[in-house]
């Protein structure tokens, strides 16, 4: 293996959301970038996640709106659905953006290397396995590295993936078929957008959740909301209740569970892990070259993303915490710009929105109404229910609402949770909000057209105000 005989200012390992912002970031402030994916550019969340997860997800709202035809006075003649195709639509999405990724690669001069990034020192990185036929090794030397490898599935000590009666949402992404029946592990944002596709497809499905209440990192008011709506259509979700063993049977699987009343068991076609994911640092020689982890695995680093080794840097879901493609993104932006000198303010995280795709979807960002109090605000909180909004009630989207939290002295937002139709893009306007330290006063004073689902923000700022206008 030959020597480097380019010397990079920086090496990203990793190309998912963090990854390759960051080296687009660094390749525009005049730093000369290499990449490393043993992917297809785009990591995890464009090939096996963010993407074409969505793109699922779509197909089932569609397919889940023209089951109630009737409700908008539309008939359908042999309404159904080809599930392969919508497989098939979704790789489609995720090859485009993969090819995407390329292209801004080149417009931008950043080395790409495929294959396996390796820490050969502080400074130095082996990439294998890039040549096709996974022999041919390239050394790559440069003043900085960035990981940002990314995370994978958490399985159970002893659990057989096998992609056919047990999945995590790495094999569904290729599942091309609708099970009849499917006990999902894990309540969690993942766990509950599977529970949603698979339901609407028409499987019965079994949801099991640890904690009091599924979601359990959003607004207790919302995730309960959010039970009561899909108890209501018929989904099982079984909260206070922990995945204890399976069984493979001839046509399925039995799923032994700890629920408050007991030990159960559920038979399904399918069992579903979605308990977590863990970071993807194996055979990556951390702890050889000196890059300290915590006890779970996780990269610790500091607020400039800084690891125990001056040189090497580590963002994205490999350092734990949110587990969100734009939070690795806006970690990517500042790592460079901290590198480069150009910044000195660390990420909020509590500006930063969490949103789950399901529908009705789950939005939200800042402190949860209990944990502000639990932070020790005086608060004052604005609700606005959906079945109070003009365009939600033509559009028969009336299910959710959205819950302002303020501080009470000068009405300053510190957080807002919003569950209902086009939940993931309202809360945008919230996070500007944040950004811009608003007011309940500031955002009640801000016109919103009429009618329009995001009117639902502005009443939920004029009810925390004392002067709701619709309810």
């Amino acid at each position: 293996m030959a020597e480097p005989n380019v010397e990079y200012d920086l090496i990203v390992i990793g190309t998912g959301p963090g990854g390759y912002i960051a080296a687009i970031r660094a390749a525009q402030l005049g730093m000369k970038v290499a990449t490393i994916e043993d992917d297809r550019p785009g990591g995890i969340c464009l090939n096996w996640g963010c993407i074409p997860s969505k793109a699922i997800l779509n197909s089932a709202e569609l397919y889940a709106t023209a089951k109630q035809g009737a409700t908008y006075g539309l008939t359908f003649d042999n309404l159904g659905f080809d599930y392969d195709r919508v497989i098939t639509q979704s790789r489609n999405a995720s090859d485009k953006l993969s090819k995407g990724v390329s292209f801004l690669f080149r417009k931008n001069k950043i080395d790409h290397h495929p294959g396996r990034g390796v820490l050969a020192g502080p400074q130095e990185v082996v990439v294998s396995g890039g040549n096709g036929n996974g022999k041919g090794e390239t050394r790559l030397r440069g003043k900085r590295i960035l990981i940002a490898v990314g995370t994978t599935e958490v399985v159970f000590p002893g659990v057989e993936v096998d992609g056919e009666r047990v999945l995590t949402s790495r094999q569904a992404l290729e599942y091309r078929r609708v099970p009849e029946s499917m006990v999902i592990a894990g309540g969690g944002a993942v766990g509950m957008e599977f529970a949603y596709i698979y339901h609407s497809y028409g499987c019965r499905v079994t949801v099991l959740e640890m904690m009091d209440h599924v979601l359990p990192f959003v607004d207790e008011e919302c995730a309960i909301e959010l039970e009561r709506i899909y108890r209501k259509q018929g989904m099982e979700l079984l909260t206070g209740t922990k995945y204890v063993s399976h069984e493979i049977l001839d046509r399925g699987v039995r799923v032994a569970i700890e629920t408050p009343k007991g030990k159960e068991t559920r038979d399904a076609d399918v069992l579903f892990l979605a308990v977590g994911r863990k970071p993807v640092t194996d055979g990556m020689n951390l702890e050889t070259v000196g890059v300290a982890t915590d006890r779970r695995g996780f990269i610790v680093v500091d607020k400039a993303f800084r690891t125990s080794v001056e040189s090497i840097y580590a963002i994205g879901d490999v350092i734990g915490g949110q587990l969100l493609a734009h939070t690795a993104s806006e970690e990517g932006i500042c790592a460079v710009e901290m590198m480069a000198g150009i910044r000195q303010r660390p990420v909020d995280y509590l500006k930063i929105p969490l949103v789950v795709y399901c529908q009705p979807e789950v939005a939200s960002i800042g402190l949860t109404e209990k944990g502000a109090r639990e932070a020790g605000y005086e608060l004052k909180v604005g609700r606005m229910p959906f079945s109070a909004i003009g365009k939600a009630v033509a559009v028969s989207h009336t299910e959710g609402f959205v819950k302002i939290v303020a501080e009470a002295q000068y009405g300053e937002i510190v957080g807002c949770h919003i569950l209902g139709k086009g939940a993931t893009e309202l809360i945008a306007e919230l996070a500007l909000a944040r950004t811009l330290e608003a007011t309940t006063s500031e955002l009640g004073a801000t016109v919103h057209a009429h009618p329009t689902l995001s009117e639902a923000l502005m009443e939920a700022a004029h009810a925390a105000e004392g002067h709701a206008l619709n309810v």
